[in-house]
């Protein structure tokens, strides 16, 4: 079928070179379903799987991007026709198989998902993982039963994807919500999607002894890990929840058991890679109607496969704020 352009990061010693090169379906792993990819989306783990001591690429040569939108170019299922508009992200994509960043990728058909109605592969990508991983944190907060009368929803590291993106969903289900961000410069962004305050990051990322303090939410996003969600845990109200997703803080987590044996509180991993295709299915449907924020497109910038080395390193420095979607057939 021709060559394709996409962008690869291969071991190369204790290095890691990154290009945009030429393959064919030859090299592509094996698989029921062919996408013409439209758009992926740039995410922290993308970063680690292109980067010297990542610990995330299984693979090398690897396509990275653990996110695809696009069109079924062909398929094995009878489920899934040339022309469907699709999306896959999760599994073993973009980490131990080629993944988004390329104009053409093969995926098993269990892990796609038909793209909603309600919802363009460019919009899906600006949601992407990190979208996908804060809506499944708005569910876990709502099937804990916390209402929008419990008082203020905290999200920290509000300026990321994940973060950003989960202040906009809870704004629109009704919650009041603050944002915790280390960027001055992200402000005004955070309170245009819905913020009602934003405190800074150091008010949480600094360590302190006490395992339990005054508490102030009901519930909470954390995007950050470490010692950002230690004092966290440790300022949730009774039979509150933490829906965690990060680690950007540290992987390690500097607490006692306190928060869960005197005050009840729940802490709630969001596992977005592996989650069972029946669920995340759902979630998309979600993620295409009541969980869709208002103005996707002003939440992303794009680039092309041309700009992903400078976006990667950027991405591991902590300077990307908001989301960054590859248009990936740009030239």
């Amino acid at each position: 079928m021709g060559d394709f352009r996409a962008f690869t990061a291969t071991k190369d010693g204790d290095s890691v070179r990154r290009e945009v090169t030429s393959l064919t379906d030859a090299d592509l792993p094996d698989g029921d379903v062919l996408i013409d990819v439209e758009w992926s989306s740039v995410n922290y783990k993308d970063g680690l799987a292109a980067t010297p001591g990542g610990q995330v690429a299984e693979i090398s040569p690897l396509v990275p991007g653990i996110d695809i939108a696009g069109v079924v170019r062909d398929s094995e299922v009878d489920w899934l026709s040339p022309g469907d508009m699709v999306v896959a992200h999760g599994y073993d994509i973009g980490v131990a198989r080629h993944g988004g960043y390329a104009e053409r990728a093969r995926v098993l058909s269990q892990w796609v998902v038909p793209l909603p109605a309600g919802l363009t592969t460019r919009e899906a990508m600006v949601i992407g993982t990190a979208g996908f991983t804060a809506a499944m944190s708005v569910q876990a907060i709502e099937r804990h039963g916390v209402l929008s009368s419990a008082g203020p929803i905290l999200v920290t590291g509000a300026s990321g994807g994940v973060g950003s993106m989960a202040v906009a969903m809870l704004s629109r289900q009704g919650f009041e919500v603050i944002a915790s961000t280390g960027k001055a410069d992200s402000h005004a962004t955070l309170r245009a999607l819905g913020a009602t305050e934003v405190i800074a990051r150091d008010e949480l990322s600094t360590p302190n002894p006490r395992p339990l303090r005054r508490p102030l939410w009901p519930a909470a996003v954390d995007c950050v890990g470490g010692h950002t969600l230690a004092n966290l845990l440790a300022q949730i109200k009774p039979w509150g929840i933490v829906a965690a997703s990060g680690l950007t803080g540290g992987a390690a987590l500097p607490t006692t058991v306190l928060p869960f044996i005197l005050r009840g509180v729940t802490l709630a991993g969001m596992d977005s890679v592996n989650l069972p295709i029946e669920r995340r299915r759902v979630i998309w449907g979600r993620l295409a109607s009541d969980l869709k924020p208002t103005d996707l497109a002003g939440m992303a910038n794009e680039i092309t496969l041309d700009d992903l080395d400078s976006a990667l390193s950027r991405v591991l420095a902590g300077e990307i704020a908001g989301r960054l979607v590859v248009n990936c057939g740009s030239r």
